[in-house]
């Protein structure tokens, strides 16, 4: 086997533990641990939501907020003025409406973030997959190689298409590394709007 072959063999053997921080999930490929969900208590320090339930969603107006406020590509300068802007009135209006898009907000995101969460299992599941096809196709190389008379034409091809599909590996690799970033900002951001639902009630 030449040696190029050898590297990519051992780029793609390295895949399996590469990623095994946490084996309680086997699936997860982020450096970040993985947290299935975010709790109330490590983003709101206001009023508690238990009697809020879903409320918030039979408000046009506070749940038109809300997803303009989950939205990401709402500046979050822009969100926090909306916040204010209707968090008025008197102590306990402003206390209803603040429990009310926070709860809508919490909901929202959180479901986002897991589903984002869900997504990137799904994408690195499929990345196994492929490293597993790699190597096998690896293994078809190194047997033809070592035949008495190896057929050149197609121990070409195969290299050739084990070097493509290492390429496009490498390059799904790099886009999972930017994936692994979504519920990272997802969770800042819930955390700058809960402190801002929070700011204005005081």
């Amino acid at each position: 086997m030449t040696r190029w072959s050898v590297a990519i063999a051992a780029a793609i053997a390295s895949l399996g533990t590469a990623f095994a921080a946490d084996p309680r999930f086997p699936d997860w490929p982020c450096n970040q641990v993985k947290v299935p969900e975010i709790s109330v208590a490590a983003v709101w320090a206001g009023p508690s939501i238990d009697d809020v339930g879903n409320a918030w969603e039979d408000d046009a107006t506070i749940k038109d907020l809300v997803a303009r406020l989950a939205a990401r590509r709402t500046p979050l300068d822009d969100a926090k003025k909306a916040i204010s802007d209707l968090v008025t009135g008197t102590e306990a209006e402003r206390q209803k409406k603040a429990k009310l898009i926070f709860a809508g907000l919490f909901k929202t995101l959180n479901q986002e973030r897991s589903e984002v969460m869900q997504g990137i299992e799904r994408y690195f599941r499929k990345q196994r997959e492929f490293s597993d096809q790699i190597r096998s196709k690896i293994l078809q190389l190194r047997e033809l190689q070592d035949r008495p008379d190896p057929d050149q034409s197609r121990i070409d091809e195969l290299t050739n298409r084990v070097e493509w599909d290492t390429r496009i590996f490498e390059e799904r690799r790099k886009t999972m590394n930017f994936v692994c970033e979504v519920p990272v900002l997802i969770e800042q951001r819930l955390f700058a709007l809960s402190r801002s639902i929070q700011q204005s009630l005081e």
